[in-house]
């Protein structure tokens, strides 16, 4: 089965001005975001907006009528092992999301919050966004989770690498707190590497010392 590769995104977002700063790339954006913002829903929703309005974010999510909804189903029937009726559907709904998704562009940055999950690169399953002020909010519930102060926030970024990374944009309902997820189902690649580490100093926001960990993958 032939498929198309989705145009490169972060083309037509960046260079990007954000608090009178002009950035030339996501990972430029996210640590700016990390250091210096008071208000990172602000940001997310801010940033959110103006994807939506993104002629090439516009022709990502029209290539997939995929929602919300399906992703949430779709992560549950993964998620399920004991449900010996449902055995069978995981790799037939992959094997449908499969079938309509699109190889993502080399270079396109992706992000996610806390931990790779252990079975990653086994599923090949991993749910990401173009939004890295959503990213760090994620990363901040996951860390109020585990402890109150001198919490960790892990922030991670992905280029693709390699052309044979295969998913799709969410599509999400911009009347919702969904509207700020931009999240993109990655759901097949080869190899999936971590290439840095970075250690932020730590920073205090909202009286919470946060220490975070910011980790570069690349995926091909």
């Amino acid at each position: 089965m032939s498929r198309s590769t989705l145009p490169l995104l972060d083309s037509s977002l960046y260079p990007q001005l954000w608090q009178q700063q002009i950035l030339l790339s996501p990972q430029a954006l996210l640590l700016s975001m990390l250091m210096l913002s008071t208000d990172i829903t602000a940001d997310a929703n801010a940033f959110a907006k103006q994807i939506v309005t993104n002629e090439v974010y516009q022709e990502w999510i029209n290539t997939t009528v995929f929602g919300r909804y399906l992703h949430r189903n779709f992560i549950a029937f993964y998620q399920q092992t004991e449900d010996s009726f449902n055995t069978d559907m995981p790799a037939l709904f992959r094997q449908e999301l499969v079938r309509h998704a699109q190889y993502l562009p080399l270079n396109q940055v992706l992000f996610f919050a806390g931990d790779m999950p252990e079975s990653v690169r086994q599923t090949k399953i991993l749910t990401t966004t173009v939004n890295p002020a959503t990213a760090i909010i994620n990363a901040q519930i996951m860390s109020q989770k585990l402890t109150v102060n001198n919490s960790k926030l892990i922030v991670n970024q992905i280029a693709i690498t390699g052309k044979q990374v295969l998913g799709f944009a969410i599509r999400h309902n911009k009347r919702t707190s969904e509207r700020l997820r931009n999240e993109v189902l990655i759901l097949d690649f080869q190899d999936l590497r971590l290439v840095n580490e970075q250690a932020i100093e730590d920073i205090k926001k909202s009286n919470i010392e946060n220490s975070i960990l910011l980790r570069s993958y690349e995926i091909r």
